[in-house]
């Protein structure tokens, strides 16, 4: 309720450190109670799912580090990055269909299907989570085996049913938004 107070000096830290993230400051009282939040919490608006999550910031030992670490676990984008630290929110998010571009992020052609992806991820926000899942990284290589691919299948596409793991995976050459729709599409009917 103090915007002078040492949480919020923490929470500003914290903001300092993840420019990409929109942080908002307030000690309205009906900013508070149109949120439905009690004073000294963070609440993280995910636009993705539509979903939120909180932080009570009573507990005194939350600092700028465990507020960074908590936006970031909980954060999902409209492409979110498979992995370690993100793992976490993916798994706890809301909506249960999600679909992974499965691709070598140090491909010449990685950031043309990257914009390809977003286009395709902005029509079906709120339905559809998408993951970029880089198959370089190390920590990656179960979810490879997973879905019973090789390196030298991707870039692939997997689409899967979260509540009962009905999962479908595209193997493509190449990553078109028409494509990517009507995969989805399929998927979805």
């Amino acid at each position: 309720q103090d915007p002078q107070s040492p949480e919020a000096e923490q929470f500003r830290l914290a903001a300092g450190q993840i420019p990409e993230v929109p942080f908002g400051l307030s000690s309205s009282a009906a900013v508070l109670s149109h949120y439905g939040a009690s004073a000294n919490t963070v609440a993280l608006f995910r636009r993705v799912d539509s979903d939120r999550r909180d932080l009570d910031m009573n507990n005194r030992d939350v600092d700028a580090k465990k507020l960074t670490r908590f936006v970031r676990i909980n954060e999902l984008r409209l492409v979110t990055e498979y992995n370690p630290v993100t793992a976490i929110g993916v798994m706890q998010g809301s909506l249960q269909f999600n679909l992974l571009l499965i691709t070598d992020k140090m491909s010449p052609k990685h950031p043309e299907r990257m914009r390809k992806f977003r286009t395709v991820a902005e029509l079906y926000k709120g339905k559809i989570l998408f993951i970029l899942l880089d198959s370089n990284l190390k920590s990656n290589e179960r979810v490879l085996s997973y879905f019973q691919l090789k390196k030298s299948q991707l870039p692939a596409l997997a689409i899967f049913h979260t509540p009962d793991d009905e999962h479908v995976v595209l193997t493509v050459d190449e990553i078109s938004t028409e494509h990517v729709q009507d995969f989805c599409n399929r998927f979805l009917q």
